[in-house]
């Protein structure tokens, strides 16, 4: 109750901290002496004075006649509190949060053999796994699966904000988890879509690196598009890699997934252009974030309104009783 009958409350410091929700107020302490310049030229100019003729001695100012300016003192401090409290100091605390739509990511990253040609340094594969990682890393809290294939498909992740774990599995991603050569793309795209398809939210994404041309699996690829298109599951296709005598590309393959997927489709020939396709995904499929700004407003002009009464009262007590008599005489 009494925690405002503190001069702490006076200090500049404390003063400093403040926010003013009306700082106009404070500008107007500084015209407080004013009023006393008025009250000197329509009070004390019209009053009648006396002359007396006095010794040197006898006009010598003692101690006691200076306690005559502690009426006025106390009414400015009295008015000054007024004018803080007027300009209502306030301590805000302030927090910010983000919420996100999110956006359900699939990779679904080709492991067969041909993934270790080493046109991209030090090999397909690991270049693959390189800007993964960093494309985790650029989203926020979207939700990130992984997805393995050869001649068959495994998921390896679920749909997880866990980014952490997620690095993980891309370390121990290898070219040996899956002994069956070939590859199979339309399956890749079925366990994304089987990951996808049940999941709430309008922000669906699957996103197929590959190397090379369906060679196996029972789901042709342009079949596995137009089902993911009808679960509203946008598909992104990436070549990876340059056309060699050893490894045989069907681009166009690659390319009426992406179109039929409604997504797109990119060609990577070196680590920089893959590190730039996934820049280009990261920017196509910018999480919606939003920010809600709580602000915890703490007024004090109350603790100043308290001060300006006390010291008015002080005022009025040294003008008004035999104090003020004695302060005149």
């Amino acid at each position: 109750m009494w925690d405002w009958f503190s001069f702490d409350w006076l200090s500049w410091q404390t003063l400093r901290s403040f926010v003013w929700a009306d700082r106009i107020y404070l500008y107007c302490i500084a015209g407080i002496p004013f009023l006393f310049v008025l009250r000197w030229l329509f009070y004390n100019r019209g009053q009648q004075k006396l002359g007396l003729s006095l010794s040197s001695p006898q006009l010598q100012p003692r101690l006691v006649s200076y306690l005559r300016f502690l009426p006025p003192l106390f009414f400015i401090l009295g008015i000054a509190c007024v004018l803080l409290s007027l300009a209502r100091p306030q301590r805000v605390k302030e927090s910010k949060e983000q919420f996100s739509e999110g956006i359900d990511i699939m990779l679904a990253m080709d492991i067969s053999e041909s993934m270790l040609e080493k046109d991209l340094s030090p090999n397909r594969l690991d270049a693959a796994k390189n800007v993964a990682r960093e494309f985790i890393k650029g989203r926020f809290q979207d939700r990130i699966g992984l997805v393995i294939f050869a001649a068959d498909s495994y998921s390896i992740s679920p749909l997880t904000t866990d980014y952490d774990m997620l690095n993980e599995y891309l370390n121990e991603i290898n070219s040996s988890m899956i002994k069956t050569s070939g590859t199979a793309i339309g399956s890749a795209m079925a366990t994304c879509i089987n990951r996808l398809r049940d999941v709430p939210g309008n922000s669906k994404v699957a996103i197929i690196l590959s190397d090379g041309d369906n060679t196996a699996g029972t789901l042709d690829p342009l079949t596995a598009a137009d089902l993911a298109n009808s679960f509203g599951i946008k598909v992104y296709t990436i070549l990876v890699g340059r056309y060699s005598q050893n490894v045989k590309v069907d681009e166009s393959t690659l390319r009426k997934i992406a179109q039929q997927g409604n997504g797109q489709f990119f060609r990577a020939t070196d680590n920089q252009t893959l590190k730039t396709i996934f820049d280009q995904i990261n920017r196509l499929e910018k999480v919606k974030i939003k920010d809600s700004i709580y602000r915890d407003v703490e007024d004090f002009y109350y603790i100043y309104l308290n001060w300006a009464v006390v010291f008015l009262l002080i005022a009025f007590i040294f003008k008004n009783t035999f104090v003020g008599n004695i302060l005149e005489d």
